[in-house]
C-alpha cells in the first residue's frame, strides 16, 4: 500500500464518501472524523468528533501521511442571522480546533488541506481568476471564505504543510448538484437559469480525489490552490450539454425574477445560481496535473454512464 493513513474531517458527506473510496485501495487505513457512529467497512473507520472539542479522535491524527477537513454547513440555505453564525462557526471553529491539535502531535500529518471554496473570488465574466491574479469578492459569501482561510493559515503548523483548496461546483452522480440539474433536465426544465451568462466554476469528483493526491505528492505545493477545471463553461452551455447528453431537445429557461421567488420557497439563496464563478487551477496545471475532465460535456457523458 502507499499511503499509510489519511484522515477525513467531516468526511461523512458526500465529497468524503468520494474520497474514501479513492484512498481505501491506496492507505492502510482511512478515519472519519463524523459526527456520529458508523460501522467500520474494510480499512474504512468512523470515529465520532464534535468538531468543537478535543477526545480520543485527537491519536488518529498521529502519523497521518494527510488530513483533509471538510467540514461545514451547507450553504444552500437562507442567509438569516442564524444561518450565517451556523455557516461560519462550523468552518471556522473545527478548523481552529484541528490547528491547536496538530501543534501538539508528536507525528503531526505531513499535510494538512483544509477544502475551501472558489466563490472567494470577485463576480468574473472578462476573464478566469487564478491564485497569482484574482480578485477577492464581496458580499457575505466571500465574507465567509475570508474568514475560514484566515483561520486556517493562522494555525502555526511548522511540521504539516498546509493548502487551502478553493473548490468548484463538485460533479458526481450520487448528490450534490448534478442529480439536482438533472432532474430539472428530466422535467422540461433544464434551460437557462437567469441570463445564462454566468460561468460555473465546476470540477469532476475524479479530479477532486486525484488533485489531492497530487498535493499529497508534491511537498513543493503549499498555500491557496484552486481545484476548479481547467475549461470554464457558462451555465447556458452547460445546461444545454446536460439536455444533449440526456437526450432532452428543450427547456424552459428560469428567469432571474422567478429564480427569487423559488429561491423563498425552497430556502436557498439565488447567488449560489446567478454570480459569475470564472475560476482557473493556475497552480495545479504549473505543477504539471492533468486533468481527467477538463470539458464539461465529457465529465457529463462520463457521469451519466455510472449507474447508482
Amino acid at each position: 500500500m502507499q499511503y499509510n493513513k489519511i484522515v477525513l474531517a467531516g468526511g461523512n458527506g458526500y465529497l468524503g464518501q468520494v474520497l474514501a473510496a479513492h484512498y481505501a485501495p491506496l492507505a492502510k487505513e482511512i478515519v472519519i472524523l463524523g459526527r456520529s457512529e458508523k460501522a467500520a467497512q474494510g480499512n474504512i473507520a468512523t470515529i465520532v468528533w464534535d468538531g468543537r472539542n478535543e477526545g480520543e479522535w485527537v491519536n488518529s491524527l498521529e502519523g497521518a501521511d494527510m488530513l483533509i477537513n471538510l467540514c461545514g454547513k451547507n450553504v444552500n440555505c437562507r442567509y438569516t442571522a442564524k444561518n450565517r453564525a451556523e455557516i461560519i462557526n462550523s468552518r471556522v471553529v473545527p478548523t481552529q480546533l484541528l490547528g491547536q491539535v496538530i501543534a501538539g502531535l508528536q507525528n503531526p500529518p505531513r499535510l494538512w488541506i483544509n477544502v475551501t471554496s472558489a466563490t472567494i473570488y470577485r463576480h468574473a465574466e472578462d476573464h478566469a481568476q487564478d491564485e497569482e491574479t484574482g480578485q477577492i469578492g464581496y458580499g457575505f459569501s466571500i465574507d465567509v471564505c475570508r474568514q475560514w482561510e484566515a483561520a486556517f493559515f493562522n494555525c502555526s503548523t511548522p511540521a504539516t504543510r498546509q493548502v487551502a483548496l478553493r473548490m468548484g461546483i463538485v460533479l458526481g452522480r450520487k448528490d450534490g448538484v448534478f442529480p439536482r440539474l438533472l432532474n430539472l433536465v428530466k422535467l422540461g426544465m433544464g434551460g437557462r437559469q437567469g441570463d445564462g451568462q454566468q460561468y460555473v466554476a465546476w470540477v469532476h469528483e475524479q479530479d477532486v480525489a486525484h488533485s489531492t493526491e497530487w498535493l499529497l505528492q508534491h511537498s513543493e505545493i503549499s498555500g491557496v490552490v484552486n481545484c476548479t477545471a481547467p475549461v470554464a463553461v457558462k451555465n447556458t452551455d452547460l445546461m444545454q450539454a446536460l439536455r444533449k447528453a440526456y437526450g432532452v431537445p428543450i427547456g424552459l429557461p428560469t428567469p432571474a425574477w422567478l429564480l427569487e421567488i423559488g429561491a423563498v420557497v425552497i430556502g436557498t439563496e439565488t447567488e449560489l445560481i446567478l454570480k459569475s464563478r470564472w475560476v482557473a487551477p493556475k497552480r495545479l496545471l504549473d505543477s504539471g496535473y492533468h486533468f481527467r475532465f477538463s470539458e464539461a460535456d465529457h465529465a457529463i457523458k462520463d457521469i451519466l454512464s455510472l449507474r447508482v
